[in-house]
């Protein structure tokens, strides 16, 4: 058993994550009182020189309460005009609630698209430290007005995971409406009992998370284990505890044992972290036994001559995962050819390419340089 918790209050730069269940009633409209106690908390920790971001979710819960719904809508402009007016509500609140301690707040509207695309990502990260350095706090959420692929996902945890990865944050903290990660379903399973700690995300794990929680929320226990293997991999710890629980922040920060604990493991540095977890992935090379060996144990590249099957479309450039021999996904790297070429040269020698193809502008089919390990 790691007992390290103490560690927590040398953070510095602190991601929360606040779930839409955790700012509403079941009756759609905001928890006025569990928003002033967070908000109190978060100002708290920017008083004490803390850098603070906060993403939330809530706006499409807002806007449809707003507009009479009762439950979502299964219509994705409808869901879309939902946000476009929750959003409006949601930063009202917090604007409000924040001034009430002399505190500047700024509003960041992300999608995928701004982590997949490297200059976009770049620029995001840039926006967020300089108004870190200006002691604004931002408030982080989706532009679901737009983001189609988001709003089917509804996966904000992964959005505070790669806002964390991306300004190499020392913590996140995703507030949630259950106290953490349970063995089995609490609400169905009286048994269950609270894991206090992670140290690695194991498959019996997955299969433990069930699905969505609250009918405004779409967020559910495997978004928040995907945002810790994140976290994980970004070498910072992800706690994962309830909103409702009396100071949460200001405990967790203390190093109490609040909640689930997800602690770091290897590090990947900023350009494999974005080819693992931010790049689109435009398809994949299916490998044998010995490129994966290769790959995976011995730090080598991928070579034509281990490929055994090319799937989808993609272009030099793109990023593709590399599966080995029994369908597992064990690393995603930037392909030096298409998949047109990958085809023709695939289990070939490196010597063969230009004989094949006309040409040989690279040996490595995907050079290690550009391959992170999964």
């Amino acid at each position: 058993m790691i007992d390290c918790r103490s560690k927590l209050a040398q953070a510095h730069r602190v991601v929360v994550k606040i779930g839409s269940s955790s700012l509403a009633y079941g009756t759609g409209k905001p928890n006025l009182t569990r928003l002033e106690s967070l908000v109190r908390q978060l100002s708290d920790l920017h008083n004490r020189g803390l850098e603070v971001i906060l993403v939330t979710s809530g706006a499409v819960g807002l806007g449809l309460s707003r507009l009479g719904f009762t439950r979502r809508p299964r219509n994705i402009p409808e869901k879309q005009a939902a946000a476009a007016v929750g959003q409006g509500l949601l930063m009202h609140l917090y604007e409000k609630l924040f001034a009430e301690y002399g505190i500047t707040v700024g509003q960041v509207l992300l999608t995928r698209e701004d982590f997949t695309h490297r200059s976009r990502f770049l620029n995001a990260r840039n926006t967020l430290y300089t108004m870190l350095s200006l002691a604004i706090i931002p408030v982080i959420n989706e532009n679901d007005t737009v983001a189609v692929d988001e709003i089917k996902l509804g996966d904000n945890d992964t959005l505070a995971a790669m806002v964390a990865s991306a300004i190499d944050a020392d913590l996140l903290i995703i507030l949630s409406d259950i106290d953490g990660l349970y063995t089995a379903n609490p609400q169905t399973d009286p048994n269950a009992c609270l894991i206090s700690e992670v140290t690695e995300i194991t498959p019996e794990l997955e299969r433990q998370a069930g699905g969505a929680g609250s009918r405004f929320g779409t967020g559910g226990m495997i978004t928040k284990l995907s945002a810790a293997r994140l976290a994980m991999h970004s070498g910072m710890p992800m706690v994962l505890a309830a909103a409702a629980c009396d100071n949460v922040l200001r405990r967790i920060i203390g190093g109490e044992n609040v909640g689930t604990i997800f602690w770091p493991c290897s590090k990947l540095e900023n350009k494999k972290r974005w080819i693992a977890y931010g790049s689109a992935v435009h398809g994949a090379l299916h490998v044998d036994a010995g490129a994966a060996e290769a790959i995976t144990h011995h730090g080598k590249s991928l070579l034509p001559s281990g490929i055994t099957a090319v799937q989808g479309e993609f272009e030099l450039g793109n990023t593709v995962s590399i599966i080995d021999p029994g369908g597992k996904e064990l690393a995603r790297g930037i392909v030096n050819y298409s998949s047109r070429e990958v085809r023709l040269i695939m289990g070939r020698k490196t010597g063969e390419i230009e004989r094949i193809l006309g040409y040989k502008d690279f040996d490595e089919v995907v050079h290690r340089n550009n391959l992170a390990l999964l």
